[in-house]
C-alpha cells in the first residue's frame, strides 16, 4: 500500500507523457490507477492496424485518429473524474518550448527515436524537469532516471552510429540478403519513385565508362514510346543483366568470390507469363491509390511464402505498373516506408531477384518487410512491465528520493530466478557536451568543406539541433527561424554556399563557433582544427568530431573490460557490420550495440545475482525503442561504464 505520503506527492503531480504507443498505453492506464489526476500527451501519430495487437486502449473502429486523443477517451471511461490533456501534435513543435515544460513534476518518455528522445532530454534539463526515460524491443526493455545535476542526462553517453554498409559491398558484391534488401530499399526504390535531384549511383563500381555517364542518369527515365511493361522490362533487364554483367567483366573482384549470375526477364518469363501478368483492372474498385498491391493483383496471399524465381519477377514487373498507373502523382517524392503495402512487394522482389542472382537464398515478404523496416516484434508483456517501472520510478522522483533512483533493465532470461534487474543511476559525465557544455573539437578543411556541410553534418545529425544558430565571435553566419524577413534568408543562403574561409567572418584553424538551438536552449561552442586530408572510405564526411567522452575513470575500467567491442568515445566514429573496408559512401540502417555497467549495486539485492553476457557485473542491452511502428533503434554504448554511486 503507498504512504500518504506517496498519495499526497500522487495526488499533486502534474505529469507530462511523451508517446502514446505500446508503452504509452500501458503508461496511461497504470498512472490513472495509480491515483495521478493531471496528465499531459503528446503524440503526433494516428492508430494504425498493426497497433491493435497490443495497443490495448485502441479498437478497429480507432483506426486513422490520434492516438493521444483515443487513449485520453479509453482511460476517461473507467477513470472519468481525472484530468487528462492529449496534443496531438509533435513534440518538437515551437509551443513545446521550456516554458511549456516548467509546467510540469516529471516527464515520462515513451519514444521510438532517437531525434524526439534527444529533443525532450534538453528541454527537461533547460527547464529543469526530472526525465524518466524508458524502451522496449521483443522481450527486453529498460527505465533509466534523468535529474539535472544529480545524473547523468539521456546524451551523457554518445550513442554509436548506426550500421554502415559499405556501398562496394551493397552494389557490387552482396553476400547476405539484407544487402540486397538494402541495394532494392535506399538504391533502386529511391532512383525509380524517390527525389529525382538525390545522387543515386546504382551501376557497379568498374571501368565501364557507362557506370557514371549522362546515358547511365538517363536511362531509368521512362521513354514516351514505352508501355509500363515494356519500362518494366527494360529495368528489370539493366538492374538485374546488364550492371551483373559489368560486374563481371572486372575479373580481380571474383578471384575469391562466388561469380554472380546475370538474369534477364526473357530467361525467367514465357510468353504465357507475360500474357498473365497481372491486370490494372484487379485494382480499379480501391479508391485509396496507397492501398494497391501487386500480390492481390497476381493472386498471391500468403505473406510467409517464400516466392519463386518468376514469382519474384511478375510481382517486380507488377508493382512497377501500378506505381505507374495508380500513384504516378506520388513518383519523385516517395521515401520507403514498411506500412507501404506496395513499397514492400516492390523491395521483396527487387531483393529476392538480387539475391538469386548472387546465390543468396531468398526470403518471404514477411521475413523481407521484417528487415526493411528493422522490426523486432512488440511483447505487450514486456511494455506492461516497463509501464510499471515508469510509474515507480516516477512516484521516487515526486518525493525527491535521491537515494533510491533506479536504473532497471527487463531481461529475456531469468538471472538467479529474477528477470529484473536495477542498477544505480551514473553521475553526470563531466564531458557531456549537453548537460556540462564542455567545448568540441572539429577536424575539417575549411578551405573545401562548406557551410552547409558542417550545418548538415555536424550541427544537425551530430548534434541533433532543429533550429541552429551558428556564430563566429559577434558574427551571425546562419540562423533559422519565421520571424526572419527576406533579405536575412537571401544572406543565410548565400553563406550556406560558401567555404567556410570565405564566410563573412572566415572560419579557420583556431577558430571557435558557438552553435546554439533556441528552442531547446542548448548551447555548445566548437573548436576548429584545420586538417588537409581525410581518408574517403573512413572519414565519408570530410570533418571528424570528437570530444564527447568519457571520463578518464570511465576509460580505465574499458581498457580492462571491452573485450572486442568497438569504442564509441569519437562521436563520429561508424560501426560497421563486416569486415569489408568501407567505400566513398555508406547506406545506414539503423540498429545499435550494447552497453554495459561494472560495479552493479551491493546493496541491490537481484542486481548482483543478474547476469548477461559472459561478465555478471554486465548492463544488459539498452533499449532505445517503446516497440511502436516496430522500429528498432537501440541505445547502444559499447563501452563499458563505471558506476558511482550518488551522494
Amino acid at each position: 500500500m503507498a504512504s500518504e505520503e506517496q498519495l499526497l506527492a500522487i495526488k499533486k503531480a502534474k505529469v507530462l507523457m511523451v508517446g502514446a504507443g505500446g508503452i504509452g498505453c500501458e503508461l496511461l492506464k497504470t498512472l490513472a490507477l495509480s491515483g495521478f489526476q493531471d496528465i499531459h500527451i503528446i503524440d503526433m501519430d494516428t492508430i494504425e492496424v498493426s497497433n491493435l495487437n497490443r495497443q490495448f486502449l485502441f479498437r478497429q473502429s480507432h483506426v486513422g485518429q490520434s492516438k493521444a486523443k483515443v487513449a485520453r477517451e479509453a482511460v476517461l471511461r473507467f477513470r472519468p473524474h481525472i484530468s487528462i490533456t492529449p496534443y496531438h501534435a509533435n513534440v518538437k513543435d515551437p509551443e513545446f518550448n521550456v516554458d511549456f515544460f516548467k509546467q510540469f513534476n516529471v516527464v515520462l518518455n515513451g519514444l521510438d527515436n532517437l531525434d524526439a528522445r534527444r529533443h525532450v532530454n534538453r528541454l527537461c534539463l533547460a527547464a529543469n524537469v526530472p526525465l524518466v526515460e524508458s524502451g522496449t524491443t521483443g522481450f527486453l526493455g529498460q527505465v533509466t532516471v534523468h535529474i539535472k545535476g544529480k545524473t547523468e542526462c539521456y546524451e551523457c553517453q554518445p550513442k554509436p552510429a548506426p550500421k554502415t554498409y559499405p556501398v562496394c559491398t551493397i552494389t557490387s558484391t552482396p553476400s547476405k540478403f539484407v544487402h540486397c534488401i538494402v541495394w532494392a530499399k535506399d538504391l533502386l526504390f529511391a532512383k525509380l519513385f524517390g527525389d529525382k535531384n538525390q545522387a543515386n549511383d546504382l551501376n557497379v563500381r568498374s571501368g565501364d565508362a557507362t557506370g557514371s555517364s549522362e546515358h547511365a542518369e538517363d536511362f531509368f527515365e521512362r521513354r514516351e514510346d514505352e508501355d509500363f511493361e515494356q519500362y518494366g522490362r527494360r529495368i528489370y533487364d539493366h538492374v538485374f543483366g546488364y550492371n551483373i554483367e559489368v560486374a563481371l567483366s572486372n575479373e580481380e573482384t571474383w578471384k575469391n568470390r562466388n561469380k554472380p549470375k546475370p538474369i534477364y526477364s526473357r530467361d525467367v518469363l514465357t510468353g504465357e507469363f507475360v500474357q498473365q501478368n497481372g491486370n490494372l483492372d484487379k485494382n480499379s474498385h480501391i479508391d485509396d491509390p496507397s492501398t494497391v498491391s501487386a500480390m492481390a493483383s497476381l493472386g498471391l496471399k500468403n505473406p510467409q511464402d517464400i516466392w519463386s524465381l518468376v514469382e519474384n519477377t511478375r510481382i517486380f514487373l507488377e508493382s512497377l505498373k501500378l506505381f505507374l498507373g495508380k500513384r504516378e502523382k506520388e513518383i519523385g517524392n516517395l521515401i520507403f516506408d514498411k506500412d507501404d503495402q506496395l513499397a514492400v512487394e516492390f523491395v521483396t522482389a527487387a531483393a529476392n531477384i538480387r539475391a538469386a542472382s548472387f546465390g543468396i537464398p531468398m526470403q518471404s515478404l514477411f521475413e523481407a518487410k521484417g528487415i526493411a523496416g528493422n522490426i523486432v516484434h512488440a511483447v505487450a508483456t514486456t511494455n506492461a512491465i516497463i509501464a510499471g517501472l515508469i510509474v515507480i520510478e516516477a512516484i521516487k522522483v515526486l518525493q525527491s528520493d535521491t537515494n533510491n533512483y533506479r536504473m532497471t533493465f527487463c531481461l529475456e532470461h531469468p538471472s538467479k530466478k529474477m528477470l529484473l534487474m536495477p542498477v544505480e543511476p551514473f553521475e553526470p559525465n563531466k564531458s557531456c557536451y549537453v548537460c556540462s557544455e564542455t567545448p568540441l573539437l572539429l577536424e575539417v578543411n575549411t578551405h573545401r568543406s562548406k557551410l552547409r556541410d558542417f550545418v548538415e553534418k555536424i550541427v544537425k545529425a551530430k548534434l541533433g539541433m532543429n533550429l541552429p544558430l551558428i556564430m563566429h565571435g559577434s558574427t551571425l553566419l546562419y540562423e533559422v527561424g519565421d520571424d526572419l524577413d527576406e533579405d536575412m534568408v537571401a544572406n543565410y543562403s548565400s553563406n550556406l554556399e560558401k567555404v567556410l574561409a570565405e564566410l563573412p567572418s572566415p572560419v579557420t584553424g583556431g577558430t571557435v563557433l558557438t552553435v546554439e538551438d533556441l528552442q531547446q536552449e542548448l548551447t555548445c561552442n566548437i573548436n576548429i582544427k584545420h586538417r588537409e586530408e581525410f581518408d574517403e572510405e573512413k572519414e565519408p564526411d570530410g570533418m571528424l568530431l570528437s570530444g564527447w567522452v568519457q571520463s578518464p575513470q570511465m576509460k580505465k575500467v574499458n581498457h580492462k573490460q571491452v573485450d572486442n567491442e568497438d569504442s564509441t568515445s569519437i562521436v563520429s566514429q561508424p560501426v560497421h557490420v563486416e569486415t569489408e573496408d568501407v567505400n566513398e559512401t555508406e547506406i545506414v540502417v539503423s540498429t545499435g550495440t550494447k552497453r554495459k555497467s561494472s560495479e552493479i549495486s551491493s546493496t541491490s539485492s537481484i542486481a548482483s545475482a543478474a547476469s548477461v553476457g559472459t561478465r555478471s557485473n554486465q548492463k544488459p542491452e539498452e533499449i532505445n525503442d517503446d516497440d511502436d511502428d516496430d522500429l528498432v533503434i537501440l541505445d547502444g554504448h559499447s563501452d563499458t561504464l563505471k558506476k558511482k554511486r550518488l551522494q
